[in-house]
């Protein structure tokens, strides 16, 4: 055998061709392929032996064409069997490729079936000899004629037919790579790769996961031919489906108990991460794949998913592609939170289309994906962030003013994609660390250069990093003194939050708290007021944390403990000495700033009191600080009035008056660490032996007391003589002898107050301490009396009123003695309190003032203020006070008789009641129940669950206002019905919109609109938007506008004055005083309904776009609308017929008339979009247009556009008519001349726009008739009063009016201008 070998080879090499053809011929085809076999099998001399063979065979013979033929189907499954060497493999099939060209066309052909036939049946495993497939292919191609089936075919359909077959066999899972590789060396027509694209996305499901990187690869390397968006869209389904799949077995796999999982997360999750690269490197290789990569999330961000999510922010890495990709999420992000805004506000949009897909959802499900290894996201990561946060956070008010105390929810989209960029961040830093350093670095460059906006976000970002990961964070601590030192340049509110936010790290790192220190010494001395009061504010937060050893537990600690703090607690016992004189040390440099300016005294005595709660070891220095600073102003002589020395507190520059001092806020603070002190020690000598340190302070203390009961004393003996004061005295703030006085009144006012509360709490409820009280009072009420008489007279009036200097927690404490206690022992002495109308009005004023505060801030003046929960807690005492009193004593008892300008006590309450709820919805939004709650029950009704606690309260106020609305219209008050209506809504707002109790409350309210006809337009309003906010979460509007609009039209009557309108009258409320308020509400509403509409036919308008380039199959049947397109042509069919009543109304010029014209314009644009997507259905489906459809369009042109033009008409002539009206019209309409001539500015754009609308509509119906082979046409009717017409008479009346005016010569004719001037004469 092995000599048949060499003697082949030799003739072969000797070239003596002739016997080598004769020796082949010679030997049997078995025993050639046996001989190739072995060859083959030991790698010797194969590849000698097959070009020798070649050699011997030629090609133009038979004999030799099927020798050819028969060594290639010997040597392909060998190949592909395995058995051979790599190496010798490649030979094989080198020298294979080299010859195919030169078989005949039928040998091409059988040998092409033989490849198929092993893929069929799946034995082409290892794939090698596939390498030779896209030659045989081409030859093929390049054959004239080959017999197929009875006839004949050329090669190049011959293919096509192989290829078909081919790819529609199964293919065995193991060859699918081999064969996308195989594929590319294929010339392929576009349908031809089509059909393989989608063969081999639909076979990624049947394969193992490792093996789906390196499909993916070959599949991006056959997209070079095309087909771009198709594999894209493809590998991005599949790995969406993966990580449904993924998570819906994390979720059932706990109940189920399975072992093992089908996709292990880790497993798929590097395999993204790699399948990402694969796909990022193609896009950078080849713009074209980018660009429809980009392309598809453009339209609609519903395709969007975690995994392309993560896919674009790698992107994102490649410079040209960066701002597209952050562009498109942003666009993404802020969509996705405005449509999830506008579902939850309409229970129509719910109904509709129930699901949501959350984009934020996606960004934090990639930020929890990118661990496994997607270093290649986490930068992307990072940069949309902050560019969210950068984006969206909150903007600088008016002249560069932040806003202070920001709320504490996200509500609208913006601020929810800002926190959103927060999330993203937190949790990046927590996950990765390669990232943490940038972005702490980045978070502290914003916060020391974005001093001209609010930088809240950014603070609480850096708060909760700290909390999250202290000991990380102290590895990049030299970035945190970096920070450090541009603390004196940086604005007050940006030092506050950054400092309380370190805080935790100053009790572990001792060189932060040096590097603090050392900046808040320099800033002490610094030459701005901001940077000193900032070295007040640093100073103030260190004392509060910084425990000396001994110091009372206070359980009013108000401090969250993070981790880092239990970390560090163990090792500070040594440490409570050294803090002792670092205390000490800053209390000393802080008795520096009692010789600086009011503000910052003012900062030093607030927080004084908080840094005695938390460090009662410092009371000695603080006390004789507080102390020897009382004493500079207080006047010992016991005999000389008044007791306070006020010349001192200020001081003057040049012309300008300033306080030096803050006096009553000196007293404050000293009163409130006193009482508190005394408490402190109360408790604490119950269980402890007295000290020398004690009785030290036992001394100060009785002094103390002795100087305020002195000043106590003596303040009710002063007259406002005594203070430089008085009645007659200029107030003014213009002048500096009234800013003078002013701050003298301010000042004494304050000292009043603080005696006030600290005299009530000696008092213990004592009868003559009490009347003491009374005449502080009544002193402190002569003065204020003053101020306000004073201040009101002023051109503006100049004056707000102080801010109370009482405790949040005293008046708390105070309303709830002056209402609900009814101990015996103290009725005597409360009585004194409660027979005082002023001061109990006094009370609940202070009260509605500090709930204000709150409201807008977030915290309050004085001790507590700060704490949330304390404040809280008072919020509930108060809320259950005010309730009592105003539901049990009806306001016709108290101020009988009194028909005062001023509120009433229960109108005062209701305040106060209205001020809390809407405080608890946006400051502790979780906590309203609590709130509702702590209230008292009346005893019939024990319910515990929260809804029905909310609608108990409601039923309270609903009976009000029933009792309101029930006494006739004399002795209706106004305001407190106002106030009823609002907290009717704020409480609404808590019930959920399913519950039983929902529907209560709003078919209540039907009624009341229903029943009700004062003629109060503000009282209306308030309780036709209540109406509204509550009917849309029920079902849509629009029959209810449509209502409410025939109801206007029969109250003001029709345009055309000779016509009677039908008396409608659904809802009363609805009468001539209110119908232009009612107009106003109902064309918002209107507005609202539009906006849903709007939205919902472009989601319509995308999801046919993308079902156009998909599939491009209609599933929708002519017989059956689509729920969407009937829902939309219902709402606007509706709609047009409430505009339609409304149009024919009279409306008074200005406002209404100008809104109703903008809202008509509007409509038709929405019509005309809707038409423009019937036009695209049409185009793509030629389906025919609903009946429903026809019927809107009819509606729209034979109701409302006639309507429209001669509404137009009216707007017009109302506007221009009252120039020739009788003399006091013509009066008055000079007076408001400019004000009309601008309105009609203003009105010149409404109308033609409204017109431009109408025939923007009209024109796509021409083209939409065209398509849709309907003459929708046929309903429309043109109108002449788009013609510029000229009114003769009008402009001659006009012109004659102008001659005159400018007295001119008549020079004309008489027989020109007839109806002028008889017009003329009329007047």
């Amino acid at each position: 055998m092995r000599d048949a070998v060499d003697k082949i080879i030799t003739l072969s090499d000797e070239d003596r061709v002739d016997e080598l053809q004769k020796f082949l011929s010679s030997l049997k085809s078995d025993q050639l392929i046996t001989d190739m076999k072995n060859g083959a099998l030991k790698g010797k001399k194969i590849g000698a032996m097959i070009k020798s063979i070649f050699k011997g065979s030629p090609a133009t013979s038979s004999e030799g064409s099927d020798r050819r033929l028969l060594v290639y189907q010997c040597l392909i499954p060998l190949c592909e069997s395995g058995d051979l060497q790599t190496e010798v493999a490649a030979d094989i099939i080198g020298l294979l490729m080299l010859e195919t060209h030169t078989l005949p066309g039928p040998s091409l052909a059988q040998l092409a079936s033989l490849f198929v036939d092993a893929i069929k049946v799946g034995k082409m495993g290892s794939g090698k000899s596939l390498e030779l497939f896209p030659t045989v292919l081409t030859a093929l191609s390049a054959c004239e004629a080959l017999s197929y089936g009875k006839g004949e075919l050329s090669g190049e359909e011959y293919k096509k037919q192989l290829i078909n077959s081919l790819c529609s066999s199964r293919w065995d899972p193991q060859c699918v790579i081999h064969l996308t590789t195989m594929f590319r060396d294929v010339p392929l027509s576009s349908e031809e790769l089509q059909f393989l694209v989608e063969k081999v996305l639909r076979m990624f499901t049947k394969l193992d996961l490792q093996e789906i990187p390196p499909l993916v690869y070959q599949l991006l390397l056959l997209s070079a031919k095309g087909c771009k968006k198709q594999v894209l869209d493809g590998i991005i389904c599949y790995f969406k489906e993966q990580d449904v799949c993924q998570e819906d077995e994390q979720k059932h796999g706990e109940s189920l108990d399975l072992e093992v999982q089908s996709i292990p997360q880790d497993q798929l999750r590097h395999v993204e991460g790699t399948a990402i690269l694969h796909i990022v490197f193609a896009i950078r290789l080849d713009h074209e794949l980018g660009r429809e990569f980009l392309k598809s999330f453009k339209t609609s961000y519903a395709d969007l998913c975690p995994f392309s999510v993560a896919l674009l922010l790698s992107v994102a890495r490649i410079q040209r592609y960066e701002e597209q990709v952050f562009d498109l999420l942003k666009g993404a992000i802020i969509k996705s939170f405005k449509d999830e805004q506008l579902q939850q506000g309409s229970k129509f949009l719910q109904d509709l289309l129930p699901g949501h897909c959350s984009v934020a959802q996606m960004m934090l499900d990639t930020v929890k994906n990118s661990v496994f290894g997607w270093d290649h996201v986490t930068q992307g990561l990072v940069q949309l962030g902050f560019y969210l946060m950068d984006t969206f956070g909150p903007k600088p008010g008016p002249f560069g003013k932040t806003t202070e105390g920001a709320a504490t929810i996200a509500r609208t989209p913006a601020q929810q994609a800002c926190k959103l960029g927060g999330q993203v961040l937190l949790q990046g830093f927590k996950m990765h660390e390669p990232i943490r350093g940038e972005i702490l670095e980045q978070v502290l460059n914003r916060l020391v250069t974005k001093t001209a906006s609010p930088v809240n976000h950014y603070l609480d970002l850096f708060s909760d990093i700290v909390v999250s990961a202290p000991m990380i964070l102290l590895e990049s601590s030299s970035k945190v003194t970096e920070t450090f030192d541009h603390l004196s340049y940086l604005p007050l509110a940006t030092v506050q939050g950054l400092l309380k936010a370190v805080q935790p790290l100053l009790k572990v790192s001792m060189s932060l708290k040096d590097a603090l220190i050392l900046v808040l010494r320099k800033a002490m001395f610094s030459s701005q007021l901001d940077g000193r009061k900032s070295a007040v504010t640093g100073f103030l937060l260190l004392l509060k944390n910084f425990k000396v050893l001994g110091s009372l537990a206070s359980s009013q600690c108000s401090q969250a403990v993070s981790s880092s703090q239990i970390q560090v607690d163990v090792h500070s016992r040594y440490n409570s000495a050294a803090n002792e004189a670092f205390c000490l040390e800053i209390l000393s440099s802080l008795r520096r700033c009692l010789g600086q300016q009011a503000d910052v005294r003012l900062m030093l005595y607030e927080g004084f009191y908080d840094v005695l709660r938390r460090n009662s070891q410092l009371s000695s220095s603080i006390m004789q600080t507080l102390f020897s600073q009382l004493k500079r102003y207080y006047e010992p002589e016991q005999d000389l009035l008044p007791p306070v020395k006020l010349e001192p507190c200020i001081t003057a520059q040049g012309d300008q008056v300033y306080l030096q001092e803050p006096l009553a806020h000196l007293v404050s603070c000293t009163v409130h660490c006193l009482l508190w002190l005394r408490n402190m020690r109360r408790s604490a000598n119950r269980n402890a032996d007295d000290s020398d340190d004690e009785e030290e302070e036992e001394g100060y203390q009785s002094e103390l007391q002795t100087i305020l009961e002195s000043m106590t004393r003596r303040m009710i003996k002063s007259e406002l003589e005594d203070f430089e004061l008085d009645k007659s005295a200029e107030f003014s703030m213009g002048s500096s002898v009234g800013v003078k006085n002013n701050i003298y009144a301010v000042l004494v006012m304050g000292v009043y107050e603080v005696l006030i509360e600290y005299n009530f709490i000696q008092a213990n409820y004592s009868k003559s301490h009490f009347e003491e009280l009374i005449e502080l009072f009544s002193r402190y009420h002569k003065l204020s009396e003053i101020l306000k008489e004073k201040s009101g007279k002023g051109r503006v009036p100049s004056h707000k009123t102080p801010r109370s200097l009482l405790s949040l927690g005293f008046i708390s404490t105070l309303l709830t003695v002056l209402f609900r206690d009814s101990t015996q022992s103290r009725e005597e002495a409360l009585s004194v309190l409660r027979s005082n109308g002023e001061f109990v009005r006094y009370a609940l004023n202070v009260a509605v003032q500090k709930i204000q505060q709150l409201e807008e801030t977030g915290h309050s003046d004085g001790p507590d203020g700060q704490n949330t929960d304390r404040t809280f807690r008072f919020l509930c005492d108060m809320t259950s006070v005010l309730m009592w009193r105003y539901t049990n004593i009806p306001s016709v008892v108290e101020d009988g008789g009194k028909k005062e300008k001023r509120s009433s006590l229960s109108l005062l309450c209701l305040e106060g009641l209205f001020r809390i709820f809407t405080t608890c919805q946006q400051r502790y939004p979780d906590r309203m129940a609590q709130l509702l709650s702590t209230m008292d029950i009346s005893e019939e009704e024990e319910e515990q669950d929260d809804t029905e606690m909310n609608f108990f309260y409601i039923r309270q106020f609903q009976r009000a206002l029933f009792t309101q609305l029930s006494g006739g219209e004399e002795e209706f008050n106004s305001k407190e019905a106002q106030l009823l209506v609002s907290i009717l809504s704020v409480l609404s707002r808590q019930l959920k919109p399913s519950s039983q109790q929902f529907v209560q409350m709003i078919t209540w309210t039907v009624k009341i609109c229903k029943e009700t006809s004062f003629e109060d337009s503000a009282f209306s309003k308030g309780l036709l938007s209540l109406l509204f906010n509550l009917h849309v979460l029920y079902k849509s509007p629009v029959s209810l506008l449509l209502e409410l609009c025939q109801d206007i039209h029969s109250q003001l009557g029709d345009i055309d004055q000779d016509v009677e309108v039908e008396k409608q009258s659904h809802f009363a409320i609805v009468n001539m005083k209110t119908a232009t308020t009612a107009t106003l509400l109902v064309l918002s509403q209107v507005d609202r309904v539009l906006d849903e509409v709007d939205w919902l036919i472009a989601k319509k308008k995308s999801q046919a776009a993308s079902e156009k380039s998909g599939s491009g199959e209609a599933t929708q049947t002519a017989g059956q609308q689509d729920p969407i397109e009937k829902a939309v042509t219902l709402q606007l069919g509706t709609l047009l017929t409430a505009l339609n009543e409304l149009v024919q109304t009279a409306l008074l010029p200005g406002t209404c008339t100008i809104t109703l014209l903008r809202e008509l314009s509007r409509t038709y644009t929405i019509l005309t979009t809707l038409v423009k997507y019937y036009i695209q259905v049409c185009s793509s489906q030629h389906g025919a247009l609903p009946a429903r459809f026809e019927k809107l369009v009819k509606l729209s042109g034979s109701h409302l556009t006639p309507q429209c033009y001669s509404f137009i008409t009216y707007a017009q002539n109302g506007e221009l008519s009252s120039g020739g009206a009788d003399d006091k019209k013509k009066k008055r309409r000079n007076e408001v001349n400019t004000a009309a001539s601008a309105k009609l500015l203003r009105e010149t754009t409404a109308i033609p726009n409204v017109i431009f609308s109408i025939e923007q509509y009209e024109k796509f119906l021409i083209t939409l008739s065209k398509k849709s082979k309907v003459n929708l046409m046929q309903y429309m009717k043109l109108s002449t009063s788009r013609d510029f017409r000229i009114n003769a008479a009008t402009l001659d009346a006009a012109l004659q009016e102008q001659d005159d005016s400018q007295e001119t010569t008549e020079s004309q004719d008489a027989e020109e201008t007839p109806e002028p001037k008889k017009k003329k004469r009329k007047q």
